[in-house]
């Protein structure tokens, strides 16, 4: 791959994708299959509708200072979600333009958080006194590619892990996994028929004996009926810790998204549908259930 003939967030996001793909065997069996059974010719004719990444809401660190990746390569910051229960913000990004994937960040509210957990999470962020961003040349994919990859904080200890694990499964995700891709998505309704809706799209999924998220429904649905999601449940890896110990933790995850045409445009052609014609942006209620994908009620008996 010549990097030097792409733009700074081609070469950002292939790398970050090369990484996730190899990490979360469901993206390999999944392409895999929809290659043999003649449904696309290759990964590149998947329509990736989103990528997600988790943060810790604190000073030089969370969106403010990872959204900065983003808003310079051409991305729009666009609505806002609070999820009471699980302690965080979000907001989603819609791309610069449309061969790229949406982005949604969320942050967990730190200070929301129990002393005991806010302490163990300063322990390992405690010595970052600058914004890591500010340092990186943001027209330079490589340098962007490499510091997604790169620990801003030492490996935790299994004890630490375990502790945040308890208040808030989020937290512990992030305290290990730091800014690795937490899932990509993909886009249902542009499958040919027979894949293109989650009913048929999630059949096909667990034929492959991969296990679906069922918080809220294996279909998670926003009020309105027009975005429909689902998602895998996150692969368990063993996963060493500072002191040497090893426990199985949630990896990542792949999503399904369904966007319906929207009332206005249903009387177009199928063949003149574009993607603004379909339900655009996410819901609080179906996202807060996609969460849990890495979530141990989830993830139970997925070793």
């Amino acid at each position: 791959m010549n990097f030097d003939t792409q733009k700074p967030l081609d070469i950002f996001l292939n790398m970050l994708f090369e990484r996730y793909a190899q990490e979360v065997p469901a993206v390999k069996k999944i392409t895999t299959a929809l290659v043999t059974s003649g449904v696309i010719a290759g990964q590149d004719e998947i329509v990736n509708d989103h990528i997600a990444f988790r943060t810790l809401g604190l000073p030089h660190l969370g969106i403010a200072s990872f959204e900065k990746i983003f808003l310079h390569q051409g991305y729009k910051k666009m609505d806002y979600y609070y999820f009471e229960s699980k302690k965080l913000n979000a907001y989603w990004y819609a791309p610069p333009s449309p061969e790229y994937p949406r982005i949604f960040m969320s942050e967990l509210i730190v200070k929301d958080l129990s002393a005991q957990a806010q302490e163990i999470i300063y322990k390992y962020t405690n010595h970052i006194k600058t914004d890591p961003v500010d340092a990186l040349d943001l027209d330079n994919g490589a340098q962007i590619g490499a510091f997604f990859h790169q620990p801003l904080w030492q490996l935790p200890d299994i004890a630490d892990y375990r502790l945040l694990l308890e208040e808030s499964e989020y937290a512990a995700w992030v305290i290990y996994n730091r800014y690795y891709l937490n899932h990509y998505t993909i886009s249902v309704h542009n499958l040919k028929t027979g894949y293109n809706t989650l009913e048929d799209f999630n059949v096909f999924v667990e034929s492959l004996g991969l296990k679906l998220n069922t918080s809220g429904g294996k279909i998670k649905v926003s009020p309105d009926g027009l975005l429909r999601q689902s998602s895998t449940v996150a692969e368990m890896q063993q996963a060493e810790f500072a002191n040497g110990e090893t426990m199985p933790i949630a990896g990542s995850y792949v999503e399904f998204s369904e966007r319906l045409i929207l009332p206005d445009f249903k009387h177009l052609p199928h063949a003149d549908i574009e993607a603004k014609h379909r339900r655009e942006g996410f819901e609080t209620n179906n996202a807060d259930k996609i969460f849990e994908s890495t979530y141990i009620r989830q993830t139970k008996g997925n070793l």
